[in-house]
């Protein structure tokens, strides 16, 4: 073999070396690991409120999973604590005490204490980890299903990994009634007042007004949200004015007729604003911008750029609205944080902020999301 042939050899499987190696590279890109997933009912799907449907999974790589729990959300729920299935050992009373508990509001960020779930399956069940899973007879509009599984570790005990789905629910039935859940008419502070912290109405106060449907099918369903098909309207929104996701902010005293109308029904509040006349703006917040990170590495969410137009000290209020839940520490103050949990593939967390000024108005939500890689 001549020198000039060795050369042109060794370019050769250099050449062949190098092709393969980035075809191989190409079918990575290309062709990602798949992991545990909800396979039914598929993302967006239209279901039927209190309609049956099957819930299956597709495992993938995700070996040694010894069950799965499902939990029904609506879309900007907060993700609550979640909770193991209720063990068939014990009476009728104590279960009924754990549902209870489940409807129970916390008195601080309104949502449920725990989060019962609503299917739990094993391997010996057909689906394997899936099966029969129902709508909230409740339900309207957007609604997240969240399925954890969990993996056993062996003498290292389990972790889990999770998958969620946003699905629209029909409530099926007509609409036949529609009105506020409040005081009539409704009175807004009083003759006088001071705006000081902790004080409930004030100038720039931001809000909501709950809101609810009597269907056809006896029953009531919240509709307090525009994703439900609610709409609203101010008679004078020199005293209050509506914004969006359905929420009322107080811009001066006086009279007003809020009306809501849904499906071709609607209903008129009359209210009365009289509240301090010290000028007040809401605040503003702000979560900071979407980021990736990878799993176990810790997260902080930043929310001082947060600010307030009469440069007044804010409160701050973080909490979680996508994703299986993780423990958020500092949940009143500017920087919350939290360890990325163990993921498969990449996972959605969302995160809301929202700051209150020192005489007790409040801003819009700020969001934030944060891809886990693996």
């Amino acid at each position: 073999m001549t020198p000039a042939s060795t050369t042109a050899e060794r370019a050769t499987i250099r050449l062949a070396v190098f092709t393969f190696s980035a075809a191989l590279a190409l079918i990575l890109t290309t062709c990602p690991a798949h992991a545990f997933k909800v396979k039914e009912p598929a993302e967006g799907s239209s279901l039927t409120a209190g309609q049956t449907v099957t819930a299956h999974v597709d495992l993938e790589n995700d070996i040694g999973i010894i069950k799965v729990r499902y939990y029904w959300y609506r879309e900007q729920d907060e993700t609550l604590v979640q909770q193991d299935e209720i063990d068939s050992s014990i009476s009728k009373s104590e279960a009924k005490i754990s549902v209870d508990k489940f409807l129970q509001k916390d008195s601080v960020v309104g949502g449920a204490v725990v989060a019962v779930p609503v299917l739990v399956s094993t391997g010996d069940q057909d689906p394997a980890f899936g099966g029969a899973l129902k709508v909230p007879s409740e339900a309207i509009g957007p609604m997240r299903l969240l399925a954890v599984a969990e993996i056993s570790r062996g003498r290292l005990g389990t972790r889990t990994v999770f998958d969620e789905i946003i699905v629209t629910v029909d409530p099926g039935a007509a609409l036949q009634n529609i009105d506020f859940e409040t005081e009539k008419p409704l009175l807004l502070g009083r003759e006088g007042q001071l705006a000081t912290y902790g004080q409930v109405d004030v100038l720039g106060k931001i809000f909501e007004l709950p809101v609810v449907g009597e269907f056809a099918d006896g029953i009531t369903r919240p509709l307090s949200t525009p994703a439900s098909g609610t709409s609203y309207q101010s008679s004078n929104e020199k005293v209050i004015r509506v914004l969006q996701d359905g929420m009322l902010k107080i811009v001066g005293n006086g009279k007003t007729v809020l009306t809501v109308k849904n499906r071709g029904k609607e209903a008129a509040l009359d209210v009365t604003v009289a509240v301090g006349d010290e000028p007040n703006e809401p605040p503003v917040a702000v979560a900071g911008a979407n980021r990736t990170v990878r799993s176990g590495a810790k997260v902080e969410l930043n929310g001082l750029s947060s600010r307030d137009p009469e440069g007044e000290a804010l409160f701050y209020a973080w909490s979680q609205v996508r994703g299986a839940k993780v423990p958020l520490l500092d949940l009143n103050m500017p920087r919350a944080s939290f360890v990325a949990p163990f993921v498969s593939e990449p996972k959605l967390f969302r995160f809301r902020l929202r700051v209150t000024d020192k005489k007790g108005a409040d801003s819009l939500p700020a969001f934030v999301d944060v891809t886990v890689e693996p």
